[in-house]
């Protein structure tokens, strides 16, 4: 055998154990891809009806949050509702003791004069002192 022919015997001896070895990753890498596959399935299995849970109480909590929207604003409704009343009252209330507050005094000083002229005038003296006393 000469040098040359030992030469491409040896390199056919090298890229048999080369292909050899590449044949034994590419076997490792279709295995792991295949335990991969697995997982990728157990996880999609999984996560479905975590996914349709998670759907579900984002659309509650939506329908909640809406609900609270609408109770708000109705609330704000009956709030300035109330204020207005509140206003409309507290100015009613200033009129109204304005406006009677000295027709009910002359009315019931003229009812105190009126009954003491009634009861002079049938003989009976009042009991009640005239004036204010000063201290």
């Amino acid at each position: 055998m000469t040098a040359g022919e030992l030469a491409v015997v040896l390199a056919a001896v090298l890229c048999c154990i080369g292909f050899a070895a590449l044949i034994v990753v590419l076997f490792r890498v279709l295995d792991t891809l295949k335990a991969l596959r697995g997982e990728v399935a157990t996880l999609r299995a999984e996560a479905g009806p975590l996914l349709a849970e998670l759907r579900a109480s984002t659309q509650s909590a939506s329908e909640v949050v809406e609900e609270a929207r609408s109770d708000l604003e109705r609330f704000d409704k009956v709030l300035g509702s109330a204020e207005a009343i509140s206003g409309a009252m507290a100015g009613s209330g200033r009129v109204a003791r304005a406006a009677l507050s000295t027709p009910v005094i002359k009315t019931a000083a003229f009812a105190t004069g009126t009954s003491r002229a009634v009861k002079r005038w049938r003989g009976k003296t009042d009991t009640k002192p005239q004036g204010r006393r000063t201290a």
